[in-house]
């Protein structure tokens, strides 16, 4: 007879489940903020606020998942080296996670990933893994965690299955959770941008789960392919790659479910620039890029409700704080050199905005 004993496996499962889940305890919800319009439009927009996450961004939800995912699938433990794809907020989360439970982290990024968003992944412990082909990122993390017996957490694919959409503390049960004592308390709209697909696929999957009547726009930056993929039934589309960081991808991601989604908005980077820019001064904060191309889509959906007479309230996402984005969002001399005319956007923007 021959007998093999993985109970010390086991409990160092146990134990790291605890310790994501403790981190998920003393964690305070995020805040639903309501954002200012004129009463007399009788629609009423809330943002809701991810950057007040321990690393910052709407992605601390998403690596919580993505470990608790494999660890309860047996893919990581005790050790086992995390490698992750990514050049934005997702790395940063994942590296936060990756110390907490011990294990090294490496995140694989494009040479031209900027020297502020590597020190956020190093000062959680992990490191940077720099390729010059973008678009081979995922193959050299794949190639990585085979040569050191890691585990590729591969957000694009997994991102759609590792949060628990019929609730369990994901963000579409605590946005319903929150709107319960608003005066229009079921959204008549939900807006997100797509960065893997995840978060569209979990509101989508959790508004016909309760039966709400909400219905789930996807916001899609210039250089993006899953517009492009989600209006054609193409899933081979691809695109060169988005300029606002969080959202957008150059091809269509497996974590896209595009029956999920009932209306799609491509929005040119301009207006995201310029939206984030007017936004954060009614809000007397910065905000990121993500959050402009957000706004740019729900106030677009409010004047077509304002036309038609229709009140209501609409959802969005504040994904994470403008204050990564000093180099790039807010510097004049960055945009610029992109050759994007703010003046121009904030002209087009102008009737979608209060006074």
């Amino acid at each position: 007879m021959e007998s093999i004993d993985r109970t010390r496996s086991r409990l160092w499962t146990n134990w790291a489940i605890t310790t994501v889940e403790a981190d998920a305890n003393r964690s305070a919800d995020t805040h639903l903020l309501p954002f200012p319009l004129p009463p007399e439009w009788g629609v009423d927009l809330y943002l809701k606020d991810e950057s007040t996450h321990p690393t910052g961004s709407l992605k601390h939800r998403l690596a919580r998942s993505l470990f608790l995912y494999a660890i309860c699938n047996g893919w990581v433990d005790e050790g086992t080296p995390i490698i992750e794809a990514s050049s934005g907020s997702t790395a940063v989360s994942e590296a936060y996670f990756a110390r907490m439970l011990g294990l090294p982290f490496t995140a694989v990024m494009p040479e031209s990933t900027s020297r502020s968003k590597i020190e956020q992944i190093e000062f959680y412990g992990g490191r940077a893994h720099l390729v010059r082909d973008a678009t081979r990122v995922c193959a050299e993390a794949e190639r990585l965690a085979a040569e050191t017996g890691g585990h590729f957490m591969d957000q694009f694919t997994y991102a759609e299955r590792a949060t628990d959409w019929r609730g369990n503390n994901n963000i579409a049960e605590s946005v319903f959770d929150q709107m319960r004592l608003e005066r229009h308390p079921v959204p008549a709209w939900v807006v997100v941008g797509a960065g893997t697909g995840g978060t569209s696929a979990t509101i989508g999957r959790y508004v016909r789960y309760r039966k709400y009547a909400t219905s789930l726009c996807v916001v899609d930056p210039e250089r993006s392919a899953f517009f492009a993929g989600w209006r054609d039934g193409d899933p081979e589309a691809t695109a060169s790659g988005s300029r606002i960081e969080g959202i957008g991808r150059p091809k269509v991601e497996p974590s896209f479910v595009p029956a999920l989604v009932d209306r799609m908005v491509k929005v040119d980077d301009a207006e995201s620039i310029a939206c984030l820019r007017w936004a954060s001064e009614r809000l007397g904060r910065r905000l990121g890029g993500s959050t402009g191309t957000n706004l740019v889509a729900a106030l677009a959906i409010i004047a077509e409700m304002r036309g038609s007479g229709q009140g209501g309230s609409i959802v969005t996402l504040l994904c994470d704080s403008g204050m990564r984005y000093g180099a790039t969002y807010f510097d004049d001399a960055w945009v610029a050199a992109q050759g994007i005319d703010l003046a121009a956007a904030a002209e087009k923007l102008a009737p979608l905005l209060p006074a």
